[in-house]
């Protein structure tokens, strides 16, 4: 398993439901977490390691979700602003500005539904995962300002991808 670079066409792909949790999906969802652990991430989508499936590991102060088939059914009004990364998209930082607090559904992975407030650092990577299982990366989310500045750092990046630099070899 190898975390996909920027250009790679499953990162804009909007994922299919997963139709069963069973033992093949949790040894994945398992794998993830190592890799993103190595990768020194905070989550990884399913789509980020080539697969088109909406599924995806968090981690957030040594507390690891595993969420399949989420959803958020609320968000609250009050928009923080924070830098944001991806682990397909190396060296680029930019300030994201999403929803503080969500209200979310999802199964984990032994296929019981969940329903969370997720506030701080677990709503913003919620939802910079679910916007990957979307098909939108953070990029897609910054300020035109700061898209103009990071333009030649994708450019750069798209380029090796087409040179057949797909996957992450520093890991």
């Amino acid at each position: 398993m190898k975390i996909v670079l920027y250009g790679n066409p499953t990162l804009r792909v909007k994922s299919a439901e997963v139709d069963k949790v069973d033992g093949e999906l949790r040894e994945t969802l398992d794998e993830m977490v190592e890799l993103m652990r190595k990768a020194n991430g905070v989550g990884l989508a399913a789509n980020q390691v080539d697969i088109a499936k909406r599924f995806f590991v968090l981690e957030v102060e040594g507390n690891v979700k595993k969420v399949i088939n989420p959803e958020i059914l609320e968000s609250g009004e009050e928009m923080a602003e924070f830098e944001e990364g991806c682990l397909s998209i190396p060296g680029v930082f930019k300030k994201v500005t999403r929803p503080e607090k969500i209200k979310v559904k999802y199964l984990d992975e032994n296929g019981e539904e969940k329903i969370e407030e997720l506030t701080e650092m677990w709503s913003r990577a919620f939802q910079h995962e679910l916007d990957h299982l979307d098909g939108v990366l953070f990029t897609d989310r910054i300020s035109v300002l700061n898209k103009r500045l990071v333009a030649k750092k994708l450019e750069v990046l798209k380029k090796d991808y087409n040179k057949g630099k797909i996957y992450r070899e520093d890991i």
